[in-house]
């Protein structure tokens, strides 16, 4: 069975951090483009980071540059995204995906509440 399994959501206050986990199974990561889409009450999914499988090239989604960190660990089989500095706006669900040409999976998303 193929899947994604996110982690490490959770409630933090502005400021903080939170480390997003996303791990495969039933299929491997390493000979895919994998990144995070979020998505706020009310809000269109967004596509905030990736790292595309031609070259490992990583892209940001402005509003989080230089405080999110997208890496893979291709030995555990896991996506992760550092979050740091966390704003009231980054409030939402995040899902993990990971793609090849013609076919994408998704996670089933992990919430994210930025509050004091």
């Amino acid at each position: 069975q193929l899947q994604l399994v996110e982690s490490g959501g959770g409630l933090v206050q502005p400021g903080g951090s939170l480390r997003l986990s996303c791990a495969a199974s039933g299929f491997t990561l390493d000979d895919k483009t994998v990144g995070w889409f979020r998505q706020a009450p009310g809000e269109e999914r967004e596509g905030i980071s990736s790292i595309d499988l031609r070259d490992d090239s990583i892209y940001y989604r402005d509003s989080v540059k230089g405080r999110f960190t997208i890496s893979r660990d291709n030995a555990k089989n896991t996506v992760y995204l550092e979050m740091n500095s966390l704003k009231p706006e980054d409030t939402a669900d995040y899902y993990c995906y990971a793609a090849i040409p013609g076919n994408v999976d998704w996670g089933q998303g992990t919430q994210v509440t930025v509050s004091s």
